[in-house]
């Protein structure tokens, strides 16, 4: 009894190790041009906004499971078809600059390349706006 329940469990994680290789093409990578934005010293208000550019360079189609940021203050949208080989893409965050202070944020991009979790970086300064 102890035997078949050993080897039943042996079973269920080859199968489930199995099962997470075949979702991820070990041929298949995401590029990107830059994992790291530095906004410098931006004003409270400003524009948080910035976009990370991204190519399938496999040779299959490049899907984005997911894009999760670590805060609410931080806020991704993506492109949400699966990507040609070759093809590009990319990536918007936004940052909320009502808050002033030092930031670093991450944003993890989940896909199904070889790479699947790739974290990308957003820091900066955020100062009270002049009254100019």
């Amino acid at each position: 009894m102890m035997k078949t329940f050993l080897i039943s469990i042996v079973l269920l994680i080859a199968v489930a190790a199995n099962c997470k290789a075949q979702s991820q093409d070990t041929t298949l990578v995401i590029k990107f041009e830059k994992t790291v934005h530095d906004y410098g010293t931006i004003e409270q208000g400003s524009d948080g906004s910035f976009e990370f550019n991204f190519t399938n360079e496999g040779k299959t189609p490049l899907i984005l499971n997911n894009v999760r940021s670590s805060c609410g203050c931080t806020v991704p949208s993506w492109t949400r078809e699966p990507l040609h080989p070759g093809a590009g893409g990319s990536i918007k965050v936004v940052y909320n600059t009502a808050s002033i202070g030092a930031f670093s944020k991450s944003v993890t991009v989940s896909s199904n390349a070889k790479n699947s979790d790739v974290v990308l970086m957003i820091k900066g300064n955020v100062v009270q706006k002049s009254n100019n």
